[in-house]
């Protein structure tokens, strides 16, 4: 095989060149402190690391969801207090209306009762952000409309709502809802705040009742039946409590979950991207130590000369 006289001066510059192109290489490692910064670097390592990352966005945007909810869920719990509240003091007059009262001190009651209607009105209307909190999907409508006669008293409190809940998810195909349902009369789905025909729950309708009943001094209408319907009404409420505080433990727990798995991925994604500061100085020192030979070497075959064989 014949040997041109560029033989040797070609392969030595692609050998520095590779040299050249390893001490650049690691050079940056040692600077940036991260081992992969192109596919080429590993190609499977790269992989994984796009993976994980990849699952790291999805983390963060189950934790928005997870905060999200955790919002509204907190912000529902404070307007089922109040209107428990109201629930409580109603159960109270029904208690307090019995023969023994005038009828002035039941006409007070009733103006009272009046006024706690509208009070539940406003709780049931409460919004978070912009969103009504207990009309379901329909979150711009406002979900109880209050109907008033020329006197100023309640005459009818209208669901504008639906019983569908918005959901999202918070783990791979796990979703959740923090939202309360205002009314459902379906038979099926969650379970309606103030009405939900499953429960026997009217909670307006009872009110209006026992205002009525209060006005007309019908005070066994109001022992037999408004206080069994109020009874109804508070068990309504007070498994809304209950599956409220079951939401916020659940996402209490996906929040935990999801910052331990997003430390976990954090760390795998170090193990994989990340220099080894040590291994990387002594590389860089073996290829700098070569590259320094072999430009001292190529230099000094390259400067003999046919004189030098002749000897």
């Amino acid at each position: 095989m014949r040997v041109t006289a560029s033989t040797f001066p070609d392969s030595l510059l692609s050998q520095l060149n590779r040299l050249a192109i390893r001490q650049a290489r690691l050079q940056q490692q040692a600077a940036s402190g991260q081992r992969l910064t192109r596919p080429e670097d590993d190609p499977v390592a790269m992989r994984r690391v796009l993976d994980m990352q990849a699952e790291a966005g999805s983390i963060a945007q189950y934790q928005r969801n997870v905060d999200r909810h955790k919002e509204l869920a907190g912000a529902s719990y404070a307007s089922i207090k109040a209107l428990k509240t109201v629930v409580d003091r109603a159960s109270e007059i029904v208690t307090l209306a019995d023969d023994l009262k005038s009828p002035e001190e039941l006409q007070t009651y009733a103006t009272e009762i009046n006024q706690l209607i509208q009070q539940a009105a406003q709780v049931m209307n409460a919004q978070n952000r912009g969103d009504y909190l207990f009309g379901g999907t329909r979150v711009g409508v406002e979900p109880f409309a209050v109907t008033h006669d020329t006197d100023g008293q309640v005459t009818a409190v209208t669901y504008q709502g639906n019983a569908e809940t918005p959901e999202s998810e918070i783990a791979p195909g796990i979703t959740v809802s923090s939202h309360t349902v205002g009314v459902n009369t379906s038979g099926s789905g969650p379970r309606g705040l103030v009405a939900d025909s499953r429960s026997g729950a009217d909670l307006f309708a009872h009110l209006i009742s026992l205002r009525d009943n209060l006005r007309a001094g019908n005070t066994a209408a109001v022992a037999s039946v408004d206080r069994e319907n109020l009874e109804k009404d508070a068990e309504a409420v007070i498994y809304q409590v209950g599956t409220n505080g079951a939401v916020q433990t659940r996402l209490e727990t996906a929040t935990a979950l999801l910052k331990q798995r997003a430390a976990n991925l954090e760390s795998l994604v170090s193990k994989e991207a990340d220099a080894d500061l040590a291994d990387t100085l002594v590389r860089l020192n073996e290829v700098q130590t070569a590259y320094q030979a072999a430009l001292q070497s190529g230099g000094t075959i390259l400067n003999r000369s046919l004189m030098d064989y002749l000897r």
